[in-house]
This record gives structure tokens, sequence and C-alpha cells, in this order.
């Protein structure tokens, strides 16, 4: 076993391993015991829609640094999961052959996923599958630089309540072949988030994400590292404030270790600040709307 994959395995395994009043007999009565939550049903059925100033998924700008529409449904019955999620999205254009130069490459993106979530103890676990599909995408069909843009992953994770309020977590996501023909990938994502004392009319929630991606294919260290390895790390810290059960507004800083002027075995000199496929540092806003 090399050592890529040693640690592929070592990071797996971690994540596995986190993986009303009573009367007194002298009349006397005793404080109110806090009324219990009501029971939340087995089948919930909810929905979201948001506005955000820039599409950011791993690090990587999905709207050319513009604003997207984003919306989707979860459904959960007791431990099982499924939900539909869309975004608009822009991967510029074609400047290839005749018959798609000038087209743009795609415009919107529907994932599709379902699992589990068992509780062991004090560890929630998620197992499940993720399905990202790019519905009209230019990939494949005369395209000079994409090929197939839909692909899968399957993700395993596990959380805990280390405190009061706060909420740590692990996450293994593995795709046999990521988006635009680039290969086996495997993604690491650490997580951590504290919700603080209500303020005014808000509830903050500080909160962080450190990633780690790797793949094997020659066309990953093109497209996605720029020459630069076979693996990136990415990262964001920000604050969402809760307006009541229904509105949130989410505000974030975005940033990887990928850098431009990284011209080794080709690679481009604006990687991270060209039109598209932004990966420098950015901050994003994002309002939210659940139902």
């Amino acid at each position: 076993m090399d050592f890529k994959t040693s640690v592929r395995f070592g990071l797996l395994a971690a994540t596995l391993a986190l993986t009303a009043g009573t009367a007194l007999a002298d009349g006397v009565e005793k404080a109110a015991a806090p009324a219990a939550a009501p029971a939340k049903p087995d089948l919930q059925i909810t929905g979201n829609v948001a506005g955000t100033t820039n599409y950011v998924f791993r690090g990587f700008s999905q709207s050319a640094q513009n604003p997207a529409v984003q919306g989707g449904i979860d459904v959960t019955y007791k431990l099982f999961y499924a939900g539909l999620w869309a975004s608009t999205i822009d991967f510029g254009r074609d400047g290839g052959t005749p018959n798609s130069a000038g087209r743009d490459i795609a415009h919107r993106e529907v994932d599709y996923y379902f699992g589990i979530k068992p509780v062991l103890g004090p560890v929630t676990f998620d197992a499940g599958m993720i399905a990202y599909t790019y519905p009209g995408a230019l990939d494949g069909n005369g395209a000079t630089v994409f090929k197939n843009l839909d692909y899968y992953e399957f993700k395993l994770g596990a959380s805990v309540t280390p405190w009061k309020d706060a909420t740590a977590g692990l996450t293994a996501f593995y795709s046999p072949g990521y988006t635009n023909g680039t290969g086996a990938v495997t993604t690491i994502e650490g997580a951590m988030s504290q919700t603080l004392g209500k303020i005014g009319p808000m509830v903050p929630t500080l909160g962080g994400t450190l990633g780690y991606q790797t793949g094997d294919s020659t066309r990953y260290r093109q497209l996605i590292a720029n020459f630069a390895s076979d693996n990136y790390m990415y990262w964001n810290a920000g604050v969402t404030l809760g307006f009541g059960d229904n509105f949130s507004l989410d505000l974030r800083y975005w940033d990887t270790n990928l850098k431009d002027n990284n011209t080794v075995g080709g690679g481009s000199a604006n990687f991270c600040t060209g039109a598209t496929f932004r990966c420098d540092e950015r901050f994003v806003a994002t309002a939210k709307v659940t139902f």
C-alpha cells in the first residue's frame, strides 16, 4: 500500500472513529418543570429558496463570481432522508469546434441525494450518495474542453456535540469518476459550528469548514489543481444569522491553497483569477428562506 492510499484509509478511519407544577403534602408547590418539546413527526418535508452573491463549491466559484438563485426540497422519515437541490451556474463558453464555439457550457445544476443518519451514543453518522447533474450541458458532444460533467459521490460522516450548542464533524466523499472526466477523487471535510445566544431578533452561529481533495489522473492535476500536484485544500469561515425559524443570512469567507502564476507543467498564469472557476479568496453572502 503506497503512502497516498495509506493517508486515504487513515482519514476514512478517523471519520468512523469520531466520529405542570407538582404539589407537596404541606400545600407548597414546586416551580413547574419546563414543558417537554413536542415530538417531531416521523415524516417531514421541508423546502428552501436562496439567493447568493457567488455559488462556491469546495473553493471554486460555480457562477463565474456572479449571483446565483438556488432552492431545494428535503424529505426525512425517521433515520432516512432524500432530497433535491438546484442552482443557476455559469461555466463560461466553449471556444473550440465550429459546432460548439461560443455556446454556454452549462447554466444549471441539479443534485439528488439520499442516505441514513443513525445515532449511536453521542455520535450521529451520515451515510449516503449524491448525484450531481448538469441538464443541457455542452459536454462530450463536440466541446473541446468539457467531458461528461455529471458524476456521483458516496458519503460517510460522523458528528458530535462536544459541548452545548456546538457541533463538530468529519465527512469523507468518494467519486469513482469525478466531474469532467477527472477520474477517481477523494474529498475529506471537517466542520465546526457554535450557536451563540440570541442578540435582538437574531441568533448567530459561527462556523467553518476545512477540506482536502485528492485525485489520481493527469486530467485532475491539469483541471483541478493547475498542475501543482494531485491535491489541494480549501476552507471557509463565517457567521449565519438566524431570524426566527424560516430566514437566515450567511456571511462567509472562502479561500484555497491554489494560486496564480503556477506554470509548472503548463499551468495557467491566471488559474484562480480568470473569468470562470475562480478559486482565490472572496466573501459570499447568502440569504435563505426555509418553509
